[in-house]
């Protein structure tokens, strides 16, 4: 195994101290757009359309694209506390687009990012060589590199818009509008003082104590505030802690996680933050236990028995590992990210049938969401041919034009001129 890391590593981790990378895990963005798709449908926009993009930054940030591209800052997912006030970001954000302020720009700077940004895997288990989490980091895929990236500002009117449409939109979804006054307040503890001593005319953005009570004075002019039940209210805060531990947990060094979740928070989300610490810092045995008391109060939770098959991976227990993987997608249904995991194992497993096993995973994957760890694993357990025609795919979409060129010329040797791998092999070459 820690030939596999060592080779994950000098593969992958490609990026510069101030690169900026986008998040990529099944638990968090399901949850996200679950909490997003009511103001999405209020703006009329198709669910099926709908795309979370996690980026891991610690700015207190988010913006969308055309409706469809919604981008959510990590440092932002940290301070907001509950799923409503991020809910009135994300409203706030998309009356930017139903206002048509970013018509001009938008594409240029979606196009912009995706091509320079980054993907992290958050929950496979692969930060670990040879079972110390210390000695690697987790693997990354995507391009390499990073682009400046350039935010945009508008106007105060622009502004003052958004956050009009913002309310309408958290009303038609049937959200109290009170979470943007939430949002506004913190906004206000992180700039307040900035804002006391500069000139309002000479900024694009208007005064947040300024928002803030234009938003009131809207609010108080709505008839009937949608209201929703105590328990539906406790339920959704539990759930969005669940993801923030989840993020907490992976982002930030051992001490903070345990500083901010001690021993004595017996929810399940501190369970669940510090048992991600705990792998994350090698103590696998307490990080096991807490995993378990998850499962035990949360049998049908598919992404507590992913976090025990990263566990059991790095135990170097491929049965107990395949097996809790399984069971996640069992439960998961649709996650590639956990498929790309369980292929990873089988393939360190090797036993009769798991190269096959593999095989079917990450091609399922590959038709889903191509990642280059996906091609790597198919490049490993695929003969001849096939196995050059990944690592070509693996290379390419690394941004390594040079080794995906020597790997598809190799690959259209091997194959069938007729086959689908030769002809994608022959695109690389065009390039």
């Amino acid at each position: 195994m820690k030939r596999i890391f060592a080779f994950l590593i000098s593969c992958f981790v490609t990026l510069g101290a101030n690169a900026t990378t986008l998040i990529n895990d099944t638990e968090i963005e399901k949850k996200l757009t679950e909490i997003i798709l009511p103001v999405a449908r209020a703006a009329d926009i198709d669910e099926q359309r709908l795309k979370i993009h996690i980026v891991n930054d610690d700015d207190f940030n988010a913006f969308v694209r055309g409706g469809e591209d919604v981008f959510i800052y990590t440092g932002l997912l940290k301070q907001i506390k509950n799923p409503n006030a991020l809910r009135a970001v994300v409203a706030h954000e998309l009356g930017h687009t139903i206002g048509g302020h970013m018509v001009q720009i938008s594409q240029r700077m979606h196009d912009e990012m995706m091509r320079t940004m980054v993907i992290q895997a958050l929950g496979v288990g692969l930060m670990v060589a040879g079972g110390n989490p210390t000695a690697g980091v987790g693997v990354m895929a995507g391009a390499s590199g990073i682009a400046q990236q350039s935010m945009l500002s508008f106007s105060r009117d622009e502004e003052r818009m958004a956050d009009d449409m913002a309310v309408d939109l958290l009303v038609k979804s049937n959200n109290n509008p009170n979470g943007l006054i939430e949002v506004f307040e913190q906004m206000r503890d992180i700039s307040g003082e900035f804002e006391t001593r500069v000139n309002p005319n000479r900024i694009n953005h208007p005064l947040t104590t300024e928002r803030m009570n234009n938003t009131k004075t809207k609010i108080s002019k709505i008839k009937n505030i949608p209201k929703k039940s105590k328990s539906e209210i406790q339920t959704e805060n539990e759930e969005y802690e669940i993801l923030r531990a989840k993020l907490i947990g992976y982002l930030d060094i051992h001490k903070n996680v345990i500083t901010k979740y001690p021993y004595s928070n017996k929810t399940n989300a501190a369970i669940y933050a510090r048992a991600i610490a705990n792998m994350k810092s090698g103590d696998l045995a307490t990080a096991k236990t807490g995993t378990q008391t998850l499962i035990t109060r949360k049998p049908n939770n598919p992404y507590f028995y992913e976090l025990l098959g990263d566990i059991e991976f790095q135990y170097g227990e491929y049965d107990d590992s395949v097996e809790a993987y399984e069971k996640s997608l069992e439960l998961s249904k649709n996650a590639p990210q956990i498929e790309t995991a369980l292929a990873l194992v089988l393939s360190e497993r090797n036993k009769p049938n798991d190269n096959s096993r593999a095989t079917e995973l990450c091609k399922k994957v590959i038709l889903k969401e191509p990642s280059p760890l996906a091609y790597w694993i198919l490049a490993r357990v695929s003969k001849e041919g096939i196995s050059d025609w990944a690592m070509a795919e693996f290379y390419n979409m690394n941004g390594d034009i040079t080794n995906a060129k020597k790997h598809a010329k190799s690959a259209q040797k091997k194959l069938d001129k007729k086959s689908p791998e030769y002809i994608k092999s022959g695109d690389i070459l065009k390039k």
